[in-house]
């Protein structure tokens, strides 16, 4: 099957960190900042909004690799941004260079795998695991 994806495909999200958002609430850390797992889920959903809308019904993509740093942090009321760039595409296969910014700086950087995968058929693999 073809994919109607392009290199450079682009897109970013944004959200104000709250205190659900923090090292603290996720257990990785013990200060209200945000969290290096929300900082990388919002670099994630910033991928898949770049290109799963192009995809077929019933397809979709999923994470599989993830090279980030978190540079720098981020309090609680600030907004955080994270933005991604569909750079290569190998088969199924996609790379992202990815970054976020808060509302002073660059706060995180590097590059991020997904895969397109047939849903239906994802969930029937995953289900028979059970």
């Amino acid at each position: 099957m073809e994919f109607n994806l392009e290199v450079g495909m682009k897109a970013e999200i944004d959200k104000v960190v709250s205190e659900k958002d923090t090292a603290a609430s996720f257990g990785s850390g013990s200060v209200l900042v945000l969290a290096t797992p929300m900082m990388i889920g919002l670099m994630e959903n910033a991928a898949l909004k770049a290109v799963d809308s192009h995809l077929p019904e019933n397809f979709a993509t999923v994470g599989i690799h993830l090279d980030v740093k978190h540079l720098a942090s981020t309090p609680v009321g600030m907004k955080a941004t994270a933005k991604a760039e569909l750079i290569e595409i190998k088969g199924k296969k996609l790379k992202f260079k990815i970054e976020a910014y808060d509302e002073k700086e660059k706060i995180g950087e590097g590059y991020h795998s997904r895969y397109i995968i047939d849903v239906p058929k994802f969930i029937e693999a995953s289900n028979n695991k059970l």
